[in-house]
């Protein structure tokens, strides 16, 4: 199964929201402190702080000190791909426990499902790099817990279908 970590999780959150805010704030940057974001989100400061210093790191975020200090984007959302966000945070993107650099497996010289694998993998990372924050940041945010969605369906429907979102 593939699956993002908390940690990536918690990365995507934060910078969707600075760069939803950006965006709202006529494109001057839009500061958020891990407080903040962690209240926003609902998510344990001292991990989110660990994820967003990681991100300060990396590069993808700057840090400013004092009482309007916060995080900021450290370029804009579409020079950020979401497969940058991944590896800053949880490092390379792998499907398989193998690797070119370790051939210690059991396995390694008689797999014949490896190189496939690693194909797909690649496909995977394509996409991810594809794939801007600006992109994420478009979206809509979803609908509340329990808010009734009107889905009009194909034009030659006869009556909408409501959905209870819950």
């Amino acid at each position: 199964m593939l699956r993002l970590s908390k940690r990536s999780d918690y990365a995507l959150l934060a910078l969707r929201h600075l760069a939803t805010q950006g965006r709202q704030a006529d494109a001057s940057a839009a500061t958020a402190s891990a407080r903040e974001l962690a209240e926003r989100f609902d998510i344990p400061l001292e991990l989110l702080a660990k994820v967003l210093q990681r991100l300060v790191r990396e590069g993808l975020l700057v840090s400013h000190q004092g009482i309007k200090g916060g995080y900021m984007l450290a370029r804009p959302a579409e020079a950020i791909s979401v497969a940058d966000i991944l590896v800053a945070v949880d490092g390379p993107l792998t499907v398989t426990a193998c690797s070119n650099e370790d051939s210690s497996c059991e396995q390694y010289h008689k797999c014949n499902i490896r190189d496939p694998l690693w194909r797909l993998k690649d496909r995977i990372v394509e996409t991810l790099t594809s794939c801007s924050l600006a992109e994420l940041a478009a979206d809509p945010p979803p609908a509340p817990a329990g808010a009734i969605q009107m889905n009009f369906g194909n034009p030659g429907s006869r009556a909408p279908r409501v959905e209870s979102r819950s």
